[in-house]
């Protein structure tokens, strides 16, 4: 690995080294092939059919612990085609030419090398056994000057792009997609010569169309005939490189939407220009787009002054990853030597600059500071963009010179960009932004600090690569053939160097392995020269990587010869580890979060020395059956201490049912499946892992895993799970194949649209997806993979749900799309049941259950059954033209779908209650999904049964009620279970079964009162009160919970329950009840019905609620009720009075009941002595709690009362007439304040519950100024407040107490107040 300053080894050390344990073996006859070197990597052209296969069993399968973590991992060889012409080349190459050149596009994954006059392009993601290899020719004559052919030999000279005519840029949750139509751009860095293949995938070989640079430009940029291609390639040091010479370094492409086989690529120049290349079917329009003018600029006195000289262009890059022109417009990137430029290409080809800002100036905040101390020059050397196309990475090198000892070093820094929040630059901008468009997201990260100083054709051939594992990542390609990965982590910069052995050839071109998951990124992936395709992992990175030496990044020797073995001894703690991704700790100042994997979870050497003992105990015990003292040998090696997937037992378990087999490797694709050897491994690890459990058991070591750690014993007990799971699922794949090979077992007929069926499409992606996160796995076909990796298998119905659409293609015919969901679906169903009858049958064998969720609870699976079960619904739905059988068949399938989906859902509800945590969520979700099924499953039955019914054409209602009763039967079970009401119920109704809803009313008792509480709810929207009722007779403690909120139905359930004194409180509540107080509560989804009772209803139901008090007799607060409901039937009269003297209040109001308060205010409002007398009787006839609270009403009563009359004009007659006592208190008895004195102070004044006198007192007891003060204190101290009390005083007080002390009979004027 990358190790600076690292001697070469001798002979006998590489010897040694080749043949250690953990090494790749490729035993090959030595000079089998000429020229092969002796030592180092394996032979590339040897046959392999995978590296992993390679390695000694001791190793890979049973323990891979001692797999070195920082190692590269091999993925794949080269296509057999490009071994072959390997073979060839290195048999007639020119003495000393071994140059080569390839690359991948990581939008497709098609990777391409040239060797010879050839072109090789195959998919790298795809596993070998499927692996197709295009190989196009390359026109050997690649320029005409004066007339004259030129043929170059040089393979490098070549810059090589992809374009994707599917028109979607690869998605990292669509991984078994591959490009199926592409075109290739070639472009001559010297020539300056333009090769495009419009398509290679087409079955007939097409010449490609070719474009020869003009001599005009080909001026600009002179090439000596004679030049070699070695010479070529020589320059001279930094700062002398010719400003004439204008060679291409960097070359994009992108299709043109809308038409056919058309695409433009842009080149830029050494020399500052930007070339645009139309590329048709038939002919290749170029086009010199820009060219860049400026001044150079010198750092220090050594260089000189400012000379005028075209502008260097370094780099082009699109902004967006999808590089498609399917928007209106597209934009890229231009580094050059100063600035980035930001153009647009629109629809119509033309280019036009947005902005541009200059990244190398006097100012550091938005760039390179340049004129700093000991800097000489800075180069920006190439660009890349984030996936989002907001953060920009620039590689950077910058020239010093050490001011002290006066050597000369080369820093190598990476500077990061981001777009300003809130800056929006549109495409079609006319003129070029001139404020800063991008800002530092982060500081300078230096990679290297001091390298040696390197040619220039060393330096302008450096490319970055960005975006892969660890997140921050970047990949530093160098012109000799290495890869170093730079990787910001606890907070410095480490380095991870990819370097083979010299026979492996050199590095080609880095990428990032698609990534299975949305915004998650992939392990880099690297081409090399003569090893095929190997993986970095985000493991090895992070412990492998080393501080930045002093070094350079090519392969030579470092300026800093330092001891390794320090370096070294940063690689100590690798160990085996477990990865476990955290937040990062790397710098952050842009939009978005990225994860790098900070966190290691070690395993310690303790948990090394207990995974030791268990696998020798587990040995011991196979061979002899005897596990004597294991427990005690495991406790005191720490066996039981890790929780969770750490802990030995599980890892032990994991192992065992993920063993990935040697012998299963094969080149036969899709017939590894067909093998018995994949049943009889996966039998042999059932036994296997069965074994482990009985050494649990007899060891005793299961009694304490399920007293300390109950969620390891169940993860081992689901490995058993899992692993019964797959071998159903496999036979299920047999019966499949053999039905198809055979054509029966499907109501239609194979189809060369289907050839694989859906199951074996889902095998493939679930193992694509495997292989893709363990890039150890990726030279293994995809059903060995999935077959092997047993505890993974819930990662089926993770790609069922992200991948439904493709494993279900709408755009195929209907037929076909419902075999392929009825195969998935079926899939499903064997895996989720198979896993709950093991559960069932080895029960015993597990822990207490209490908050433990299955895994087939987790909510990847529910996400997944809930996808296919949905495309089963909606298929069923568009089944219209179908045959009823086929439809039957949908039935079934969607029916047992339902079934296992809502176990499910019931297991993660029950463990989440158990657990306390919060549930609500999960069960809208549930109760969603599930009336959604039952719904539609029931409409369809009732569908079956109207169809089954006409096509028999006969028979009579009863044979079509027995058809649907024995279609509901197994809906009516899960409906039951689950508590689908609502399918419940229209089944017994659309029967018409009043005895079988009696039935499921006792079965079903759930929350809310259960079932019956839903029957009684759908009866009282029918307004079907009369069931309803008789609903009670058997079920009278549900339907009372039920009718509290439907008091006027509540009172007749309560009579008939004879319970009288519940009915007269009822009876009563309902005739005083307003409007709002009859509405039903709104989340018990009942809609409520509007009563509108009269006033004659609701005196109705006052004397009937009197009935039922006097009725239940025996209560002793009988009495006091019916003097409460008199007095409520007085008040009623009363507003019935006042409606017939107030037309207004009558019209207003109209059969409203008013509360007392308001009715009161009716009556002064209206300014009628009769009203205002009528108020007087309310407060008598209400509680005197309301009497205290209504205080100041009372006092506004008082007040009106005495401006009835004119006590001005009394006084003044009583005084000139001189009236007797007899003519006082006749004169008296007719005013207001004696006749409302005689209701409420008088001896007949009839109140409810304490009198006036405790409220509001006649007389004023307590003379004091302060209390006087106050006028609420008494009548007495209302009326002083009057403004003819100081005259007419003694006869307003007269008149009060005449009418507290006289009864009413010795009136002779006035109503009485009420009869």
């Amino acid at each position: 690995m990358f190790s600076p300053g690292t001697k070469r080894l001798s002979s006998s050390s590489r010897v040694r080294v080749q043949n250690a344990p953990d090494s790749p073996l490729t035993p090959v006859p030595e000079n089998q092939v000429p020229h092969r070197p002796a030592t180092g990597t394996p032979a590339p052209w040897a046959p392999r059919l995978s590296v992993l296969a390679r390695i000694p069993a001791g190793n890979k399968v049973n323990k891979n612990a001692e797999v070195d973590p920082t190692k590269p991992v091999f993925v794949g060889d080269f296509p057999p085609a490009v071994r072959d012409e390997q073979a060839s080349f290195l048999q007639s190459r020119p003495p000393g030419y071994v140059r080569t050149s390839g690359g991948i596009d990581h939008a497709t994954s098609l990777t391409w090398i040239i060797c010879q006059n050839k072109i090789f392009i195959w998919n790298y993601s795809s596993p070998a056994t499927v692996k197709k290899c295009i190989a196009l020719n390359i026109p050997t004559v690649i320029s005409k000057v004066r007339d004259k052919n030129r043929k170059l030999y040089d393979r490098t000279d070549w810059l090589v792009c992809v374009v994707n005519w599917d028109g979607t840029h690869h998605q990292n949750n669509n991984v078994t997609q591959h490009c199926n139509s592409a075109g290739i751009v070639m472009c001559s860095k010297r020539s300056r010569a333009v090769v495009y293949w419009p398509e290679i995938f087409s079955d007939s070989e097409t010449d490609p169309i070719i474009s020869f640079a003009s001599s005009d430009e080909l001026d600009v940029s002179p090439v000596d005939d004679k030049a070699s291609p070695d010479s070529l390639q020589q320059h001279g040091r930094l700062g002398n490189i010719s400003a004439g010479y204008g060679i291409f370094n960097s070359l994009i492409a992108t299709s043109i939407p809308g038409s056919k086989k058309e695409c433009v690529a842009l080149a830029c120049s050494s020399s500052g220009e930007l070339w645009q290349f139309h590329c048709g079917p038939s002919v290749i329009n170029r086009k010199l787009m820009y060219e860049e003018m400026g001044s150079s600029f010198s750092q220090g006195s050594d260089i000189g002054h400012s000379t005028s000289r075209k502008v260097a262009l370094r780099s082009l890059s699109w902004r967006s990853p999808s590089v498609s022109l399917k928007r209106s417009s597209q934009q890229f990137f231009l580094l050059t030597d100063h600035e980035i430029h930001c153009f647009n290409l629109g629809l119509d080809l033309e280019v036009s600059n947005l902005w541009s800002q200059e990244i190398v100036g006097n100012d550091g905040d938005v760039g390179i500071k340049k004129d700093l101390a000991g800097q000489k020059r800075i180069w920006p050397l190439d660009l890349q963009v984030d996936d989002g196309g907001k953060v920009i990475t620039i590689l950077v090198a910058i020239f010093c010179k050490d001011r002290v000892s006066g050597s000369s070093y080369t820093q190598y820094s990476l500077l990061t960009m981001q777009y300003k929040s809130g800056i929006d630059v549109p495409s079609g901008a006319v003129e070029p932004l001139q404020e800063r468009v991008l800002e530092k997201k982060a500081p300078l990260q230096v990679i290297i600090p001091k390298a040696r100083v390197e040619d220039d054709d060393f330096l302008f051939s450096m490319r970055l690569r960005v975006g892969g594992r660890p997140s921050g990542s970047a990949v530093i390609l160098s012109g000799d053939g290495t890869a170093t990965v730079s990787h910001y982590y606890r907070n410095s910069t480490r380095l991870y160097q990819f370097d083979l052995p010299h026979d492996a050839g050199k590095v080609l071109d880095a990428s990032v392995l698609p990534s299975t998951d949305d915004c998650e990124e992939g392990a880099w992936i690297v081409l090399t020269e003569k090893a095929g395709m190997w993986a970095i992992p985000e493991k090895a990175v992070v412990l492998g990587g080393v501080e930045p030496p002093e070094r350079s990044l090519s392969r030579k020797g470092s300026s800093n010869e330092g001891s390794t073995e320090e370096e070294r001894r940063n690689l100590t703690f690798a160990g085996n580890v477990a990865p476990r991704r955290a937040s990062s700790e790397a710098w952050n100042a842009g939009d978005r979060q990225r994860a790098v994997m900070t966190g290691i979870a070690r395993r310690t050497a303790q948990d090394e020395e207990a995974e030791a003992l268990l696998g020798h105990l587990f040995n011991d015990f196979l061979m002899s059956g005897k596990v004597d003292g294991s427990l005690e040998k495991l406790q005191n090696a720490g066996a039981f201490e890790r929780e969770g997937e750490m802990n030995v037992f599980v890892r032990a378990s994991k192992c065992i049912v993920d063993t990935l087999a040697k012998h299963w490797t094969t080149t036969r694709g899709a017939e590894i499946v067909a093998m018995a050897v994949v049943s009889t491994q996966l039998m042999d690890k059932q036994q296997k892992h069965l074994k482990f459990l009985q050494f649990l058991a007899l060891s005793k070591s299961h009694d304490e895993l399920c007293a300390r750690q109950r969620n390891s014993l169940q993860i081992i007990l689901e490995h058993g799970e899992k692993l019964a799971g797959i071998i159903q699922l496999r036979e299920l794949q047999n019966r499949i194949g053999q039905n198809r090979s055979s054509g029966v077992g499907s109501p239609f007929p194979g189809s060369e649209s289907d050839a694989s069926g859906a199951l074996w499409d889902l095998i493939q992606l679930v193992g694509d997806r495997a292989r893709r996160n363990t890039v150890l796995l990726m030279d293994r076909d995809n059903a060995e993979v999935f077959y092997s990796r047993v505890s993974d298998l819930q990662e089926v119905f993770y790609c069922l749900e992200k991948q439904l659409d493709f494993l279900v293609n709408v755009d195929v015919p209907l037929e076909i799309q419902i075999r392929r969901a009825s195969e998935l679906s079926n899939a499903c169903v064997t895996i989720v049941r198979t896993a709950i009858q093991f559960r069932s049958e080895y029960h015993l064998w597990y822990p207490p259950p209490e908050g433990l969720t299955p895994w087939y609870c987790e909510p990847v699976v529910r996400n997944g059954l809930w996808g296919i079960a949905s495309c089963v619904l909606h298929l069923l739905n568009e089944a219209t033209r179908v045959e009823s059988s086929v439809k039957s068949e949908i039935f079934t399938h969607l029916q047992v779908m339902t079934e296992v989906l809502l176990e499910a859902y019931a297991g993660a509800i029950t463990a989440k209650v158990e657990r306390g945590e919060e549930q609500r969520g999960l069960l809208q979700e549930y109760w969603s999904r599930r009336d959604t099924l039952l719904d539609s499953l029931y409409e369809q039955m009732k569908n079956l049964a109207a169809a089954r019914h006409k096509d028999l054409n006969e028979g009579n209602g009863q044979e079509n009620e027995e058809n649907f009763q024995n279609l509901s039967a197994q809906l009516l079970g899960v409906a039951k279970r689950h508590e689908g009401y609502r399918t419940l119920w229209s089944i017994c109704h659309d029967l018409n079964d009043f005895g079988l809803l009696k039935n499921l009313m006792r079965d079903s008792m759930g929350p809310k009162g259960g079932f019956s509480y839903f029957v009684f709810e759908q009866l009282y929207e029918k307004k079907e009160f009369a069931k309803l009722l008789r609903l009670g007779e058997e079920f009278p403690e549900e339907l009372s919970i039920f009718l509290q909120q439907y008091r006027d139905l509540c009172w007749l359930h309560e009579v008939f329950l004879h319970r009288f004194s519940s009915a007269s409180d009822t009876l009563h509540a309902l005739g005083l009840s307003q409007d709002e107080g009859n509405i039903t509560v709104v989340e018990d989804g009942v809609e409520p019905r509007d009563l509108n009772l009269t006033l004659s209803d609701r005196k109705r139901f006052l004397n009937l609620s009197k009935i039922a008090a006097l009725a239940g007799g025996k209560d002793p607060d009988a009495e006091i009720k019916i003097k409460r409901i008199e007095a409520d039937l007085r008040i009623l009269k009363l507003q019935e009075e006042i409606m017939d003297l107030d037309i207004e209040a009558k019209q207003n109001i109209g059969q409203q009941l008013l509360p007392p308060d308001d009715l009161i205010k009716w009556c002064l409002k209206s300014g009628s002595p009769e009203l205002i007398l009528r108020s007087f009787d309310i407060f008598a006839w209400t509680s005197s709690s309301f009497r205290r609270f209504h205080k100041s009403l009372l006092e506004e009563c008082w007040k009106s009362a005495a401006d009835q009359d004119d006590w001005g004009k009394l006084h003044q007659a009583s005084t000139i007439e001189g009236w007797s006592d007899e003519e006082t208190l006749r004169v008296l008895r007719a005013t207001m304040l004696f006749q409302a004195s005689s209701r409420c102070y008088g001896p007949e004044a009839e109140t409810f519950e304490e009198g006036f006198e405790e409220v509001l007192p006649s007389r004023q007891e307590n003379m004091e100024p302060s209390v006087l003060k106050e006028s609420g204190s008494s009548v007495e101290a209302i009326l002083m407040q009057h403004k003819y009390f100081p005259d007419a005083g003694k006869l307003m007080l007269m008149a009060i107490e005449l009418g507290s002390v006289r009864s009413r009979t010795d009136c002779e004027e006035g109503p009485l107040p009420m009869e």
